[in-house]
């Protein structure tokens, strides 16, 4: 009888160990449309035509990484399909892409989708399919809004918070400013603008002497700088995208205006923006980073820019690394992998979203010394730091220490 007992209690066990292995494993494995045991669907929509097209480089440069991703194996034994349509930075258009992505494709999310106007045209849709919008490419304030829109999550520090800097430098340096605005009307010129009324306080309305906005289907915004010129205006804040930030330089250098000149940091890119204004119109102008310069030759020796060379080589060498939006992209792309990474088996669209907010001083070879990736469940702003630069001779100089300024949505 003893040995009877014996033997059904070790079978008793065996079973239980096996039952929990069995429930363990089916446990771990949780998918959502657009993801199975090998692939992870990612959707993604860029302006790869229209008056936002310099930024069309950001998708192809993502790409190229999934493509590194997946040639090394993939995520967790998974490979990225990688499906990105044009929408040519017209919201209309993007919300026919989202549906087509979610709808047709069924994709498990779609990443890093570039531009204020679209992103809100598509945000509502998102959070009501309850599939992830994430790390949206661009910095509006309001994608830091985890009550309202829990599916919606940014990426790069957001605009407000810049030009709240830009206004803190300006009282410290110029207390007797007059400031001259130029702005996209849009809701990203907006978010801007609401940022550099919000960081003078009181002072704003006398030191800002001038608006000027401009829409994206004007060809060039020439006649908007010349009439900021006539007000006399001694600081230029620049709130463009590339095509029309080059113009600006271009032609504040050829009516001989000589204002102190801030330029947002989505449009500092030497290889789209600088070089095609002339590095000569651009000296002194004042902007501010987060990322790696890659023109930079402090960083030639730096672990995370070697990397990044090696990976530009094998799997998109014709890039141009001058370009900004190539290290942008290339910094959220780790961004992405990293939270799938961290999803385990557990792809569902909740369980992307709970990494996504749970990351915590997260280091990425692309970002300056000292800038972290940072959220939780009540914060999704994952960049929130930023560094001042000044352009000197072929390439920004930084200067000051690294500000942390976070507006909530």
């Amino acid at each position: 009888m003893p040995a009877i007992q014996l033997r059904l209690g070790a079978f008793t066990a065996a079973l239980a160990v096996l039952a929990a292995t069995g429930s363990g494993a089916l446990a771990q494995k949780k998918y959502d449309i657009g993801a199975t045991d090998t692939e992870i669907k990612i959707g993604n929509i860029m302006p790869y035509s229209g008056p936002a097209s310099a930024y069309g480089v950001i998708g192809k440069t993502e790409d190229a990484y999934f493509r590194k991703i997946n040639a090394e194996g993939g995520i967790n034994g998974r490979k990225i399909n990688f499906i990105s349509y044009d929408d040519a930075y017209s919201p209309p258009k993007a919300v026919e892409q989202a549906r087509k992505l979610v709808e047709s494709d069924e994709v498990l999310l779609i990443f890093n989708s570039l531009g204020t106007p679209s992103n809100s045209a598509i945000q509502k849709y998102m959070n009501m399919k309850k599939v992830p919008q994430l790390f949206v490419a661009t910095g509006a304030t309001k994608w830091n809004d985890p009550k309202e829109f829990p599916w919606t999550i940014g990426w790069q520090p957001n605009y407000q918070s810049e030009t709240q800097i830009y206004a803190k430098y300006i009282l410290k340096e110029k207390p007797n400013a007059r400031i001259a605005v130029l702005y996209q009307n849009d809701d990203y010129g907006k978010d801007y603008l609401k940022g550099l009324k919000d960081g003078p306080g009181a002072k704003a309305a006398s030191m800002i002497v001038a608006e000027e906005s401009y829409e994206t289907t004007e060809p060039t915004i020439d006649s908007h700088i010349v009439k900021l010129k006539s007000t006399d205006a001694d600081v230029f804040v620049n709130i463009t995208t590339p095509k029309f930030a080059a113009q600006a330089i271009k032609k504040v250098a050829e009516i001989e205006w000589k204002p102190l000149h801030f330029l947002n940091n989505v449009s500092n890119s030497i290889g789209s923006v600088i070089k095609p204004a002339g590095t000569e119109n651009s000296q002194s102008i004042i902007s501010s980073a987060y990322l790696k310069d890659p023109t930079d030759p402090q960083w030639k020796d730096d672990a995370g820019m070697k990397a990044w060379n090696v990976f530009l080589d094998k799997y998109y060498p014709e890039a141009n690394r001058a370009d900004a939006s190539v290290m942008y992209a290339y910094t959220v792309a780790q961004g992405l992998v990293y939270v799938l990474k961290n999803c385990g088996d557990d792809l569902t669209r909740e369980n992307i979203m709970k990494q996504a907010a749970n990351i915590k001083d997260l280091e990425l070879g692309g970002l300056l010394p000292g800038v972290k990736v940072n959220t939780s469940a009540i914060d999704f702003a994952p960049l929130s730091q930023l560094q001042l630069m000044r352009f000197k001779g072929e390439t920004w100089e930084r200067f000051g220490d690294i500000i942390s300024a976070d507006v909530g949505g």
